[in-house]
């Protein structure tokens, strides 16, 4: 199989020295990478910036804003079995970029965001697709419900949703998986490399049954 992964935060400028991004570490997605090589599989890694260095043999793409990795992942995803959108894209960028920095001063400072494209929601919507959609949820409330509701939402095939508050930053997480057909899983909190192994393994069965049925 081919593994189209995405991995990190995006930074979307406000000028060309600030910019705004968040707090993703990179990790999951990484591990999700390296735990799809390990067992033979093709991985396209689609990552944003961070401390990481990429695993080898896998198709590296290097991106910065949300409008770039929404171009890569658009690029790739129909040579791709299974899509896995782990990266943690910024939700709104500056409507205006300042072409240069923009000076401190006393007076109050206002910045005005728009949406940026919604990369899962865009797989999702895709008619026809024949690669499996993973979206991931990183949330610090209501974790089931909107997790729940991202799925259905975004037409996923499944979601990973994890506290915020425990996998960001960090090198272990716990997660609960849904699934299209209302099944869900919960892997207790351990590190992010036991954590991609299992996940991958649900990532290949789920490819596996959804073959199944277009075949049968």
């Amino acid at each position: 199989m081919t593994f189209l992964i995405t991995a990190g935060p995006t930074r979307e400028p406000i000028d060309p020295v600030r910019y705004i991004s968040n707090r993703s570490s990179g990790k999951m997605g990484y591990a999700i990478a390296e735990a799809a090589l390990d067992v033979g599989h093709d991985v396209i890694l689609v990552s944003g910036p961070v401390n990481l260095e990429p695993p080898r043999n896998t198709k590296f793409i290097s991106v910065s804003t949300s409008d770039e990795m929404f171009e890569a992942v658009h690029r790739h995803a129909d040579e791709s079995d299974v899509c896995v959108l782990c990266a943690a894209v910024a939700d709104y960028k500056p409507a205006q970029v300042s072409p240069v920095k923009i000076k401190k001063s006393a007076a109050q400072v206002s910045l005005e965001l728009i949406p940026t494209r919604d990369i899962l929601d865009s797989l999702g919507r895709r008619h026809n697709r024949k690669f499996l959609v993973v979206g991931f949820a990183a949330e610090t409330d209501h974790l089931e419900t909107n997790a729940t509701k991202k799925l259905r939402e975004k037409d996923c095939d499944i979601i990973v949703a994890n506290d915020a508050r425990i996998g960001m930053e960090t090198d272990e997480n716990e997660c609960l998986i849904l699934f299209r057909d209302g099944e869900t899983k919960k892997i207790s909190r351990t590190p992010k490399q036991i954590l991609a192994r299992e996940l991958v393994k649900i990532f290949e069965n789920s490819q596996q049954k959804c073959l199944t049925k277009k075949m049968s």
